[in-house]
């Protein structure tokens, strides 16, 4: 059961608004950069133009007027966006304004917008969509420098600020879901670093901005037969092995090894050949969408599961076409399938749709055995979850991990990765125990190396990868995991032997679904009431008087009505977080939406490792950029229109209106004195009535009616050239 799509609701929310504010009239669409950026996420431009959309344009370039129309404005609540929206009030661009602010525009703003009322059609309108959706139930906010923001010490000050527009993104997508869920958060209770209270602090910033929208919106939270939604704030402290495991799964290992590309709104695209082989043959960037429906069918299955899918698809195929069939099919590779296709020009919709998945597959594979990863996972699946593949505790683990960073086939980002997990693995070690990893692996060999930073820095994220001495008095207690290894669960091959490890998120999810979730660990900004209902996240929805079994009635729950969990991860989320929600989802029935500031690969992360306690001035934040100015041009007046000049006199021509030879008379042009002190009020334009005035009438008359039948014939000019029409010589 696919549930709510976070994209349609996105999608829904922007049109919706659209439609209702154009109302069958015609209107220009003006949209500032980041607005533009978020409605490309969901909504083509097809879709907004055939809502009567005549135009749509950015705020910030350069535009010709449009006075006989109206615009409407879908801005972000931002002082640069308001200063670009003053100027056009101020050069009256548009005939009148119709406002959309995608967010609460804060009051300083909106009394310099005010005092522009009179050019504004309506009251202004508030569409919480600042957020990026990139899969059903994935949501990001694409903001990558979010995890120095909030672990690098440099960055203090910055914190409180960045917090609040977390709360007001986190707030705009609980917005569009139509949720005013429980907010829930992790607090370590055994938290020594700074960053130990992100999660608290930032939950309640969230609970005030949900109250402010119930505030701004009356209608907010919409009427439902819904369970009330649950909202869970964690930070990247509260798990460090996923971020640095290699993860199975088709869609985190692709992440991991292969050079995808993710653009400013979010899509990601992977750089191939396509037609490889052929004359034809091209470089392509090509998109990984969801409307790629193998794509989402097999992004959160294991490699081998996707590999078995993409081959038996394609044996399918052959036994459906026995003519296409050149070779056993039992024999068929991924490479085979790859380029049996690529000559198949009458199949071509079969071939766009596995040319990329079938080439990322095989590739991936390719660095699989390349670089030994069967055996470096195996090492780290017994660091992370401290258990060896027969459930027990392993022995002689620093020998295997030695063994592998002395091994030059293994690469050297893996090496650290395996550092930093031994280091999580003993909760620290003495510092020259911690350089004789580094020299097995051929690491920090240079004083300009971060290597021994990135695992130093895992300390402001709570972790202890270094202590002062071997033997500690008193001794340290061994921290008790947030969530102990279930040693009860068998592993059922030697492929998923390799993927024993779940993170964090997904052992929070079960246990908030079956109602088991510690609120030591886990409490509300509100607590409930005494003798109500404690949680609301293991309802279910089966009736007391239905006869039916409880099952019964939750395999029959239509998708609107199943209930929503928001689990927001501070400091970038793991694919595989992601892939352990879509999986709570379909065995809890319930809807599970992951949001982030953005997606953390483990090169990624490994980097922003490096740089956790770097200069503040070499990070350059987007937080640290000087405030964006309105462009000049849009302060400009539009030029005058050229005026009509008078052509010279040609030699021994007429001039109309000076006489023979076209002479001036001396001293200039001289006034009718003599037809001025002749007129009466009975008298026409052209002097008193009878005599010569008579004549200078019928010539002025005949003058401007030659001049009006000119001006006819350009007009009706210009618009049979605009309809394609010739015009009549």
């Amino acid at each position: 059961m696919e549930g709510v799509s976070i994209i349609k609701e996105h999608q829904k929310s922007i049109i919706d608004i659209i439609r209702n504010t154009t109302r069958g009239d015609w209107k220009v669409l003006v949209l500032d950069e980041t607005t533009q950026a978020i409605l490309d996420t969901t909504v083509n431009e097809d879709d907004i133009l055939n809502h009567n959309i005549a135009n749509i344009e950015r705020i910030e370039e350069r535009r010709e007027p449009n006075p006989t129309m109206d615009a409407i404005y879908v801005i972000s609540p931002t002082p640069f966006a308001v200063d670009c929206l003053m100027a056009d009030f101020e050069r009256r661009r548009y005939r009148s304004a119709f406002l959309i602010w995608t967010g609460v525009l804060p009051d300083a703003l909106a009394r310099r917008v005010d005092a522009a009322r009179r050019q504004i059609a309506a009251p202004p309108q508030n569409l919480f969509v600042d957020f990026y959706p990139r899969e059903s139930h994935l949501v990001t906010f694409q903001d990558p420098s979010s995890f120095q923001v909030l672990y690098n010490p440099s960055c203090n000050d910055l914190v409180a600020r960045h917090l609040t527009t977390l709360a007001q993104k986190i707030a705009s997508v609980c917005h569009t879901l139509g949720e005013a869920p429980r907010i829930r958060y992790y607090a370590p209770q055994t938290a020594t670093h700074e960053a130990g209270v992100l999660s608290f602090h930032l939950a309640r910033f969230l609970q005030n901005e949900i109250e402010r929208l119930q505030k701004v919106d009356q209608n907010f939270p919409p009427q439902t037969t819904r369970p009330q939604s649950v909202l869970l704030i964690t930070d990247r402290s509260m798990d460090l092995m996923a971020p640095l495991l290699h993860e199975f799964s088709y869609q985190s290992f692709i992440h991991d090894v292969l050079p995808l590309r993710e653009q400013p709104n979010g899509t990601v695209t992977y750089h191939m050949v396509i037609n490889e082989g052929l004359p034809q043959a091209e470089e392509k960037d090509v998109e990984i969408t969801e409307k790629d429906k193998l794509w989402v069918d097999n992004r959160h299955k294991h490699m081998a599961d996707t590999i078995a899918k993409l081959m038996g698809d394609f044996k399918s195929f052959i036994a459906k076409n026995p003519n296409f069939a050149g070779k056993n099919e039992n024999e068929t590779s991924l490479n085979d399938i790859r380029d049996m296709l690529a000559g198949l020009p009458q199949f071509q919709e079969m071939k766009q749709a596995y040319s990329l998945h079938l080439t990322m597959a095989q590739e991936a594979m390719n660095i699989f055995q390349k670089f030994k990863l069967s055996e470096v996972a195996s090492v780290e699946q017994t660091l992370a979850t401290g258990l060896d593949e027969d459930l027990k505790k392993p022995k002689n683990i620093l020998d295997q991990v030695v063994r592998l960073l002395d091994d030059q086939d293994v690469a050297p980002t893996d090496r650290l990765r395996l550092v930093a997990l031994y280091a999580l693995y003993r909760d620290g070690m003495i510092d020259q125990d911690l350089l004789r990893l580094l020299w097995h692996a051929s690491l920090q060999r240079s004083r300009e190396s971060t290597d021994k930073a990135a695992i130093e820095n895992l300390e402001l994220l709570g972790a202890r990868p270094l202590k002062t001495q071997l033997k500690e008095v008193p001794p340290r207690q061994p921290n008790t995991p947030l969530f102990p290894p279930n040693t009860k669960t068998a592993v059922q091959s030697e492929e998923y032997a390799l993927s024993r490890f779940e993170p964090a998120v997904k052992h929070m999810l079960e246990d908030l679904c079956s109602g088991t979730l510690d609120q030591t660990s886990f409490p509300y900004v509100i607590p409930p009431q005494a003798g109500g209902q404690a949680d609301d996240a293991f309802q279910t929805q089966g009736s007391l008087r239905s006869a039916a079994p409880r099952w019964a009635s939750a395999n029959r729950r239509q998708v609107e009505n199943r209930q929503r969990i928001i689990v927001f991860v501070a400091g970038g989320a793991t694919y595989s977080e992601a892939r352990a929600c879509y999986e709570v989802s379909e065995k809890h029935n319930r809807d599970v939406y992951l949001v982030t500031s953005h997606m953390q690969t483990p090169n990624k992360f490994v980097e922003d490792l490096r740089h956790l306690k770097s200069d503040r001035r070499r990070l350059k934040l987007p937080m640290d950029e000087p405030p964006k100015k309105a462009p000049a041009h849009l302060f400009e007046r539009p030029a005058p229109p050229p005026q009509q000049q008078v052509r010279p006199p040609q030699p021994g021509g007429g001039a109309p209106g000076m006489g023979m030879g076209g002479q001036m008379p001396p001293g200039g042009p001289r006034p009718p004195t003599k037809a001025l002190g002749q007129m009466t009020l009975s008298s026409g334009p052209g002097g008193p009535s009878g005599g010569g005035g008579g004549h200078e009438r019928t010539s002025s008359t005949a003058t401007g009616a030659s001049v009006g039948m000119g001006e006819d014939k350009e007009k009706k000019k210009k618009k049979r050239n605009i309809f394609g029409i010739k015009k009549d010589k």
